[in-house]
């Protein structure tokens, strides 16, 4: 089991349809939480790890309402500041049969938003922590809240923590004057010995054409040589690094998802089985459980890069099974479908 794990980023109230239904249908709405650094660590304390979520919420009743659930998934909260003004959202439409899923974001002067550096202690935050989790999404909403992400890696680093970072592209994002993603990613980037993408994310990140993953069923084989390439010339940019996870999925339709992913480890390319994933219940958040995976893989299976890999797939599989942002899967439930 790893040491204590701190997570940092903006926790969202989601909004959705029952059954598929458009925005424009009917009357009521489903609310929830969720934010990809509050996935990781919801599934990260589910898997028995000692985890602290730093998050800026809004008072009143809505941050309050936020907070008691962190506290119900065992999460020590005991640094999160509750003195905004507004709490990020974002809705979903959920996918169906050959429509497309859609997100709208409605993140603007949010109490995360506006953090600005200083506001965290983080050399108390960070004491006696092993690993640091974060993601470029901070990065994407406003100047300030990039600076205050800075200056956490910049601490961490300082520290000796080892630092975990999810690319996070959300394209959407990036409003503010000046916003200059790939820069600020690679900026990021540069602090991390852990890193977690998908492939359009690497190809955006990299200006590299991605390699198609065209499974429909489990039978597909990779050509895993293009991939070695890539990640050798990722990790030319990016020396520090010394883990990648890549995650490929292929939507064969809404409700039917080839999942797998590549794990590049100090130079050794490792792959894994491909799972193939039909009526799925909620595709949101199952990058999130790949980073909590392979997180919680690092203490779990030190030195064992094949099944720390194997067990991040496993785990974001699952996740396709829970209503909601967070991967609920536990560690007897990751083990037997990984050993299936």
């Amino acid at each position: 089991m790893s040491g204590r794990i701190v997570t940092f980023g903006e926790l969202l109230l989601r909004f959705s349809k029952h059954s598929h239904r458009r925005f424009t249908q009917g009357e009521e709405l489903l609310g929830n939480f969720g934010g990809s650094e509050a996935n990781v660590a919801i599934s990260l304390a589910t898997l028995g790890n000692e985890v602290e979520y730093v998050t800026r919420l809004p008072k009143g009743q809505i941050g309050l309402a936020a907070l008691m659930m962190l506290r119900e998934y065992n999460l020590d909260v005991r640094h999160v500041l509750s003195d905004g003004n507004r709490m990020g959202t974002y809705y979903f439409e959920g996918a169906a049969v050959l429509r497309n899923s859609t997100v709208t974001y409605d993140r603007e002067n949010s109490a995360f938003f506006l953090l600005q550096p200083g506001m965290f202690d983080w050399h108390e935050i960070l004491r006696g922590a092993e690993i640091f989790h974060t993601s470029g999404i901070a990065g994407a909403l406003s100047q300030n809240a990039a600076d205050a992400t800075f200056e956490a890696l910049r601490i961490a680093d300082e520290m000796g923590l080892t630092i975990s970072f999810d690319i996070n592209h959300r394209k959407n994002l990036w409003k503010y004057a000046g916003a200059q993603p790939v820069e600020t990613l690679s900026r990021m980037l540069e602090y991390a010995d852990v890193m977690f993408g998908d492939v359009i994310e690497f190809e955006f990140l990299m200006n590299h054409p991605k390699i198609p993953f065209t499974a429909t069923d489990t039978s597909y084989q990779m050509d895993l040589e293009p991939y070695r390439e890539w990640f050798e010339d990722i990790h030319r940019r990016f020396p520090r690094c010394r883990k990648w996870l890549m995650g490929m999925r292929n939507q064969v339709d809404a409700s039917h998802h080839l999942l797998t992913a590549l794990l590049w480890s100090d130079g050794v390319l490792y792959s894994t089985r491909i799972y193939d994933i039909q009526d799925m219940v909620d595709p949101m958040g199952v990058g999130d459980a790949f980073a909590a995976g392979l997180i919680h893989g690092l203490g779990a299976f030190p030195g064992d890069d094949q099944r720390i890999l194997d067990y991040a797939l496993a785990a974001s599989t699952l996740k396709y099974t829970f209503n909601g942002d967070f991967n609920l899967a536990t560690d007897e439930e990751i083990k037997a479908l990984m050993e299936s």
